[in-house]
């Protein structure tokens, strides 16, 4: 004698309309999630792309549009690539220049230096970047300027993904949380003046 069994579709009888309607509030609440994590960092954007009220000006010149970072960046002594996804979630200060670092160079380390630690309890916010973009070995004339830097070997002084590789080297860098370099400051920067740019930015955004 032999016996059958049954199987019971849980969804049996489930109204199709009620179902996709709990589909889409749910799709709805984890947009409305991801809106949330990422409104202080548009904020920020916003303020520095679109509202520029009148007597407030930038120091540094504002890259429209922001020019996402390559994948790679470059390797580190050991053989370690730095990617773009190790960067996200901080402020980064990039500078490209050669290994043998000297006055000009080793002047962007201290600013960059400076400029972190006057920030203050922000300061671990901010990361400091320098791409070595030769095969000089690295070297300033004073190590302390680039102690807890992150230091990769770039292929070139093309390591940012930006145009006019001649300049790249003059000016220091700011890259947003999102892997972005949004901001170049000018050549023999003042770094008061930097501080001020990157305490406003870190004042509208909690994101980094």
């Amino acid at each position: 004698m032999s016996s059958s069994t049954s199987s019971v579709n849980p969804l049996a009888g489930a109204d199709p309309s009620s179902a996709e309607a709990s589909r889409r509030r749910g799709r709805l609440k984890a947009f409305g999630i991801f809106l949330v994590c990422l409104a202080p960092f548009l904020a920020a954007w916003l303020t520095y792309y679109f509202w520029m009220p009148s007597g407030r000006m930038n120091y540094g010149d504002l890259l429209s549009p922001p020019q996402l970072l390559p994948a790679v960046l470059g390797t580190r002594d050991d053989g370690r690539p730095l990617t773009r996804g190790e960067l996200r979630g901080k402020w980064a200060m990039v500078q490209v220049d050669g290994g043998d670092c000297r006055e000009s160079c080793a002047r962007k380390l201290y600013n960059m230096r400076q400029v972190r630690l006057a920030q203050g309890k922000n300061m671990d916010r901010i990361e400091r970047v320098w791409l070595v973009a030769d095969g000089a070995a690295v070297a300033a004339p004073d190590p302390e300027l680039y102690a807890g830097m992150v230091i990769a070997r770039a292929r070139d002084a093309s390591a940012l993904g930006l145009p006019a590789e001649g300049a790249v080297r003059d000016h220091i860098y700011l890259v947003d949380p999102l892997g972005q370099v949004m901001l170049r400051f000018p050549r023999d920067a003042d770094p008061s003046r930097m501080k001020k740019d990157i305490a406003r930015l870190l004042r509208v955004s909690q994101i980094g």
